[in-house]
């Protein structure tokens, strides 16, 4: 604890004090306080992280000195992040992964576990759309989109679960969407059945895993600014949307990030089991 008559130089930071360090200006004593992160000593696991909004909410944890393990399928582009973020003393590795492979998660969960011993933080972003009109819709691209969205969710909380479970703390936050809610904007009923699948999963588990401190939390975007929106539907399209929104503009990244941020920290130690919406009000 630091003396009342110390001067700390710092504000709203879990901190390292060092005492006794002289300030010659102020011919006084003062307290150096260099600032911890919150997740530190944590490990996060991200999925779809090499860009959208899984690489903002992996850049969030990661700030906040979580070691963060960045899952994708697109290994390359999950390593240039790691780089992009390691430049700026950030702790992360890439790992690649297609998480409806239950092979593949599982090798990736025993990799994590040997090499870092715990899993603290699971944010399964890993996803993918498809707009595609029902009567044109094949059990191929139904089965691909199930699989990805939520048989991968569903393998990487399957595979971390017993870890969290055994240490009595987990925080983990899938990505259900508005689809999750009521039904996809830009289509895709089998996109829109696989976020439902999603919430039904993160409030299943939050039951079963309360009691063994593990919450589990689901976020709802509505159009977020990402490659994935961008490459599915016309510039043109888009700006319909932005001014049918009562918050007239597509949601960021990094608000998306924040809320994740939220959901894994002691802030929202009271909330499980939940699916909360981010879309500037589209569902008003």
């Amino acid at each position: 604890m630091v003396p009342r008559d110390k001067r700390v130089l710092a504000v709203n930071f879990i901190c390292d004090i060092q005492p006794g360090v002289r300030d010659e200006r102020l011919q006084e004593d003062v307290w150096i306080v260099t600032p911890k992160g919150e997740f530190e000593g944590k490990v996060a696991v991200v999925t779809g992280a090499a860009q959208g909004m899984g690489r903002a909410a992996a850049e969030r944890l990661a700030k906040q000195g979580a070691e963060t393990v960045l899952v994708d399928i697109q290994l390359d582009r999950a390593l240039t992040v790691c780089a992009e973020l390691a430049r700026n003393g950030l702790k992360t590795r890439a790992l690649a992964c297609d998480v409806s492979d239950e092979n593949q998660v599982r090798k990736l969960v025993e990799t994590i576990l040997g090499e870092l011993g715990h899993i603290d933080i699971l944010v399964n972003c890993a996803g993918i759309l498809r707009p595609t009109p029902f009567d044109e819709l094949s059990t191929a691209e139904w089965d691909r989109v199930m699989s990805v969205n939520l048989r991968g969710t569903f393998l990487m909380m399957r595979m971390i679960y017993p870890n969290m479970k055994e240490r009595r703390y987990g925080r983990i936050v899938n990505f259900s969407s508005t689809a999750g809610l009521t039904v996809s904007t830009l289509g895709g009923a089998h996109y829109t059945a696989s976020k439902h699948g999603v919430m039904g999963l993160t409030k299943a588990v939050a039951k079963e895993g309360a009691p063994f401190g593990i919450r589990v939390n689901a976020v709802c975007p509505g159009l977020i600014d990402t490659e994935m929106v961008q490459g599915s539907i016309s510039p043109e399209r888009i700006r319909r949307y932005e001014n049918s929104f009562p918050i007239a503009r597509l949601g960021t990244v990094e608000e998306v990030a924040d809320l994740v941020y939220f959901l894994v920290s002691d802030r929202s130690a009271y909330i499980t089991g939940v699916g909360v919406n981010i879309s500037g009000g589209d569902l008003l």
